[in-house]
């Protein structure tokens, strides 16, 4: 075993070589294109170099603009600034005099519909270029360039309407218009009166009704009464089932598996939100570069609505790197290849390899390492069935044990329906272990059990619902006879406040239970818990909170449990702060006692990307042990839960 305080003098040594060597290779890396590379950017963020690109402009003509936005109040002057292309392009040249007009043109009708969605109907937009209304200008005018052409843009906001009479037309008879937001005496933007109309259709599609459309949409403005009135109209047409699915576009992929993947040839009641999953359902295959389903413009003789399918298939085969970081633990580098239609019905193979510890400790026995392949089939036996294989093999050595182990493990996950999840399957282990009950080994066979039930908006950011999971684990130690099982649950939850959910509050709370064995010797170092790391009690090295025996060694527990809570706040489109606080306890009996609960706290930073906020959290233990680590910081992918 290793001593714990010792690892810990090594980790405060140590903490800053993995940043280093990262940067180093950077740099050492960074001469062999800096040829052909004037700037370096990651997600976006420029690292060094010219952020800026030149784009040669033919006869390029400068201007200077005034922007006259009369009695705006500050929201509504802000967003006709954003608006204007002038002033937010004013030091970019336009090609040549006409090109000023265009731009003049152009921001006129972005204006007026800014004014209208603010309700300002009686709005007006004048601009004048070197002091002539652009209406009044020749086709091609010709400018006096000695100095930049001066623009100018005089906005009267006009008064805010309001809603006068409401009134549906059709299929729309007997809604009510309040349901749309649209309330007489109420707001009158015109964004709001567009989306009152398109969810009209949607209501009526949502009934069965694929050729659903708006008919009429009319808008009387009254500049007396300052009020708008509205007339909308829709024909529903009749209720129709799912009728012959095509595919198109398909060249590897089995076009009946899609067919039946898409489970839309099963002439259901015709649904957007069916479509819409069917959409995300192919799309999550991985085998496709884009999926469209394109429904009829008519039904066909039966009453049904056919559908088509279009595809385009994206590469199959691919390899890539990925990489963590956490200054208690180390550098993690993953390498992986795969492919993603092995026998032609979205069959994946992937091949996996990860060394962890790096930069953590210079002894090369002391990393962790591990392998595996994994083979995966969608719509096994049935469409709502997912059989996994996975083989691994695996080298741990934290602070508590090390352990080498090969597992192979196959199971089936069967969708209950679009949020529940049941998986079942079985496992056989064996593991040799070294920890604080000495060396052994274990054979072991199980067979484990989930479920889970997903209600999250947003599988990467989360911002509404809640994730919960439960699993069961029955096994049975071949060389000792030893039967024992572990039991678990978690759940999640998400709560959105403010515009655009600026604010959300996230907390996660878990627990564990080992039953059966006589001992914990007899239950491997593996199958045991512990508690601390990125995934769990932040500030803690991984797997560093657990019983200790009189040796001060770690033993495991029997039981656990976990809870965390998150401010995750916007500053920015893309820049997060997450303040947050973790706190965990493991005991060696069936139930926790609570007699050691150990507490992490620090704020974290995220920045969004289209696959995932990147995350960096810095958190220190509120009860340090003696020697155990001063504070982590953690770098990954995705928020924390």
């Amino acid at each position: 075993m290793r001593n714990r305080s010792t690892g810990r003098e090594k980790d405060r040594k140590l903490r800053g070589a993995g940043i280093v060597a990262m940067l180093v290779a950077a740099f050492l890396f960074a001469p062999p294109l800096a040829n052909d590379a004037y700037a370096f950017k990651i997600f976006g963020i420029t690292l060094f170099g010219d952020d800026e690109e030149t784009v040669e402009v033919i006869d390029p003509v400068r201007y200077d603009v005034t922007l006259e936005t009369g009695d705006a109040d500050k929201d509504l002057k802000e967003r006709l600034e954003n608006a204007a292309s002038l002033v937010t392009d004013e030091k970019l040249p336009v090609s040549g005099d006409l090109g000023v007009i265009i731009k003049a043109r152009e921001d006129r009708d972005r204006l007026i519909a800014v004014l209208y969605e603010e309700a300002r109907y009686g709005g007006t937009v004048h601009i004048s270029v070197n002091g002539t209304d652009i209406d009044s200008l020749p086709p091609n005018p010709t400018f006096n360039h000695a100095a930049p052409v001066p623009v100018t843009v005089r906005i009267a906001p006009g008064p805010v309407f309001k809603l006068g009479s409401v009134r549906f037309e059709g299929d729309a008879v007997g809604r009510d218009p309040a349901k749309y937001d649209l309330v007489p005496g109420g707001k009158a933007g015109s964004r709001l009166i567009l989306k009152a109309g398109e969810q009209l259709l949607v209501d009526l599609k949502d009934e069965g009704r694929p050729l659903a459309k708006l008919t009429e949409r009319q808008v009387t403005a009254d500049h007396r009464t300052n009020t708008i009135d509205v007339v909308l109209g829709a024909a529903g047409g009749p209720m129709a089932p799912f009728g012959a699915v095509a595919v198109k576009g398909s060249r590897t992929v089995d076009a009946a598996f899609i067919s039946r993947y898409s489970r839309l040839d099963r002439g259901g009641r015709y649904s957007p939100e069916q479509l819409k999953k069917a959409n995300d359902r192919l799309r999550e295959l991985g085998v496709f570069s884009s999926v469209t389903i394109r429904e009829a413009d008519r039904l066909a003789p039966n009453g049904s609505l056919p559908l088509t399918i279009e595809v385009s298939e994206g590469k199959h085969r691919y390899f890539g790197f990925g990489a963590e970081y956490s200054s208690i633990d180390g550098i993690g580098l993953e390498g992986y290849w795969g492919h993603r239609n092995l026998f032609g019905e979205a069959e994946s193979l992937r091949i996996e390899g990860k060394v962890s510890g790096i930069g953590a400790t210079t002894d090369l026995g002391t990393y962790d390492y591990s392998a595996g392949i994994i083979f995966t089939k969608p719509g096994a036996f049935v469409p709502e069935a997912t059989f996994e294989s996975r083989l691994e093999a695996k080298s741990e050595t934290p602070d508590a044990y090390e352990a080498q182990s090969i597992t192979y493990s196959a199971s089936i996950a069967y969708e209950l329906n679009d949020r529940d999840k049941l998986t079942a399957g079985g496992e056989i282990a064996w593991i040799n272990t070294d920890d604080a009950f000495g060396k052994n080994q274990y054979l072991t066979v199980s067979l484990p059990l989930g479920f889970e039930r997903d209600a999250r908006d947003n599988k990467l950011d989360p911002t509404e619902g809640y994730h919960a999971t439960l699993a069961a684990k029955p096994s049975y130690e071949l060389l000792d006879g030893t039967v024992f099982s572990s039991f678990e649950g978690s759940i999640s939850g998400y709560l959105g406040f403010g515009e655009e959910n600026g604010i959300v509050l996230a907390g996660r709370l878990a627990a564990g239970t080992l039953v059966g064995a006589d001992d914990l010797e007899s239950i491997p170092a593996t199958r045991r818990f512990f508690a601390g790391g990125g995934g769990s009690v932040r500030g803690y090295a991984y797997r560093e909170i657990s019983p200790y025996n009189s040796a001060d060694e770690p033993t495991g527990g029997r039981s656990y449990t976990l809870g965390s809570f998150e401010v995750r706040v916007k500053v920015s489109e893309s820049i997060g702060i997450v303040p947050f606080i973790d706190v965990g306890t493991v005991s060696t009996g069936i139930m926790p006692d609570f007699s050691d609960i150990r507490a992490g706290a620090g704020i974290g930073v995220r920045y969004a990307t289209p696959f995932g906020p990147l995350r960096l959290d810095v958190a220190i233990p509120l009860q340090r042990y003696d020697g155990g680590s001063q504070y982590g910081i953690y770098a990954g992918i995705g928020q924390a839960f």
